[in-house]
């Protein structure tokens, strides 16, 4: 699948490829602080077939945590592009800054960190709903 997008304010672009690995809406604390409340939408894609094609993003990693996080945003108007995993080629691509978010995400397929939720966040009837993160397998 090809994807692409930008931030808010356009000096940010990028091209993704690659098949989604998980497609889901993430309710934890800190999905809420980057998303302004409200739960976050995202894909997991491969790290290999992603490439800024214009800007360069500023980068935000925790120092107080054992295997933090790296976020991505736009050094200008704030947008929050993706979030690169420790020690994974993959990378956590949000679904607000795609061009054409219902064709590129469509939707999540399943509810993570509900054991976050507010009580203002809505989840769809009848999708997965997890704690945390659904068992591997």
């Amino acid at each position: 699948m090809a994807l692409t997008g930008g931030c808010y304010c356009g000096a940010l672009r990028y091209e993704a490829a690659g098949d989604a690995m998980m497609k889901a809406q993430c309710h934890c604390r800190e999905c809420q602080y980057f998303s302004g409340g409200g739960a976050n939408y995202f894909m997991i894609l491969p790290e290999d077939g992603f490439t800024y094609v214009k800007g360069t993003p500023a980068q935000f990693t925790r120092s107080d945590l054992d295997k933090p996080v790296t976020r991505e945003f736009c050094p200008t108007c704030g947008t929050h592009i993706l979030t690169r995993l420790p020690d994974r080629p993959l990378l956590v691509l949000k679904a607000g800054p795609l061009d054409d978010a219902a064709a590129g995400y469509g939707g999540p397929a399943m509810a993570i960190y509900t054991v976050d939720q507010q009580p203002f966040h809505l989840i769809a009837e009848g999708l997965p709903q997890f704690e945390r993160l659904p068992p591997r397998g």
